[in-house]
């Protein structure tokens, strides 16, 4: 699906929930299309350039820093006009294969899973000789040469954020209604708390798993406990280590505690940030960038914490082994575009401006790259308090697990856990089988 895009900020919610902070205005910079494929061809410097960009461009979150990276892009280079083919709530099952056919758009937003596919098919191109990429690897921020380098060593694309991680947001009005403790420290208390707010009627913890990502994401929570490297652990291991063993036995004991909704597994992000905006969730599992649109709409009656442990003593130890992997991520080019160097720049160009947003106008520090300008938002509070109280204290971050093969049973199998009647013993039987191919 292409669909007409104007720099002014479009307004949708889907992955990420609604942001606070207000879209620039700007001129029309996009025309639609009816398909993703490559359209633009060779033309005279001043010609007119029409490249498609796949994108997640759901609500506030992720619309807003896309709109004004198109908005800027409009400035800089007005030849250049650019369609949003907008992503879907799939788990990336349809640009996964489109990256394996190679009918993909000229620009790709993606994550290193997905550019696996694209590099073994030889759909997406290798940019280490890029001009742009010399120049993005100077402007890096400190500690996230990951985001733009592969472990193969390869650049295949251009991030915008720093290395990310998720957390467990809480409504600290329901947390005193129904007398549980924040933050909770140990899966024992979380067990509790799910008791306690299901005898009130209200949700324990709303997850969007019709998505299987974020089941993967809530459970490497409980792993980086025991094993900081989280699903890193898995590379070149034969068998499931012992610290998913546990992880997986600790899911399974929070489902059948009530944690989840019964059907947590047809919930999609709408569904499942409404229920936590509107008080009927007393969490929800997100990243970092979910903090402006929880601000936004729980004020100051929402928090974060950091993921539970099976004791106090193993809490107080890990909570600052962040539960995220700086793994690659970002714009990437289709090898099939007909504007090779127009789509590269272009895609080195969105990833920066992306940024120069997510740091001016959100004021998140997590970006990839250096921004030159001010910080102009109200930073939310929570967002201060990350800044001061955790990204300095940080002691790790989980690796990337490299096996695509392996991170298909990881998906399938966390997402499967969050549902009545499946077992850690499953769980750890079919991992198994996938290390052991």
């Amino acid at each position: 699906m292409a669909v007409s895009l104007t720099a002014c900020g479009t307004e949708t919610k889907n992955e990420t929930g609604a942001k606070a902070t207000p879209a620039p205005s700007a001129a029309p910079a996009a025309v639609a299309t009816s398909a993703p494929a490559a359209t633009a061809a060779a033309a005279p410097a001043d010609a007119v350039i029409k490249l498609s960009i796949y994108t997640n461009h759901f609500d506030d979150d992720t619309s807003k820093p896309y709109d004004y990276a198109v908005a800027e892009l409009k400035k800089e280079m007005p030849n250049i006009e650019v369609t949003l083919v907008p992503g879907l709530q799939d788990n990336g099952q349809k640009i996964k294969t489109q990256m394996a056919t190679g009918d993909l758009p000229d620009i790709i937003d993606t994550n290193w899973d997905i550019m696996q596919i694209g590099s073994k098919s030889n759909n997406i191109l290798t940019l280490d000789t890029a001009p742009e990429t010399a120049q993005f690897k100077k402007d890096l921020n400190k500690g996230n040469e990951a985001k733009l380098i592969a472990p193969d060593g390869h650049v295949y694309g251009y991030p915008y954020a720093g290395t990310e991680f998720i957390i467990l947001y809480y409504n600290k009005k329901l947390f005193a209604e129904a007398g549980v403790q924040a933050p909770i420290k140990t899966i024992d208390q979380l067990k509790d708390a799910a008791k306690k707010f299901n005898a009130k009627g209200i949700t324990p913890l709303a997850i969007f798993s019709k998505e299987k990502w974020i089941g993967n994401a809530l459970l490497q929570g409980f792993m980086t406990r025991e094993e900081s490297k989280g699903y890193g652990a898995l590379n070149g291991a034969a068998e499931t280590p012992e610290a998913l063993k546990l992880a997986a036995k600790q899911v399974e004991e929070l489902q059948k505690a009530g944690l989840f909704a019964k059907n947590a597994t047809q919930t999609n992000y709408d569904q499942a940030s409404s229920l936590f905006y509107q008080g009927k969730a007393a969490m929800f599992v997100n990243g970092q960038w979910e903090i402006p649109s929880s601000q936004k709409n729980l004020g100051d009656n929402v928090d974060f914490m950091n993921f539970p442990a099976k004791d106090e003593a193993t809490y107080e130890k890990a909570k600052f082994a962040m539960n995220g992997a700086g793994g690659p991520g970002g714009f990437a080019v289709s090898a099939k575009t007909k504007n090779k160097e127009a789509a590269t720049k272009v895609a080195a160009f969105m990833a920066r401006k992306y940024a120069e947003y997510k740091y001016t106008q959100v004021g998140t520090p997590i970006v990839s790259v250096k921004v030159d300008k001010p910080v102009t938002a109200q930073v939310p509070a929570m967002l201060t308090r990350l800044g001061k109280e955790v990204i300095p204290n940080i002691t790790s971050f989980a690796t990337v697990q490299n096996d695509t093969n392996v991170n298909l049973s990881i998906d399938d199998n966390s997402q499967n856990l969050v549902v009545a009647g499946f077992t850690a013993e499953q769980f750890v039987t079919n991992l198994n089988k996938s290390l052991k191919k």
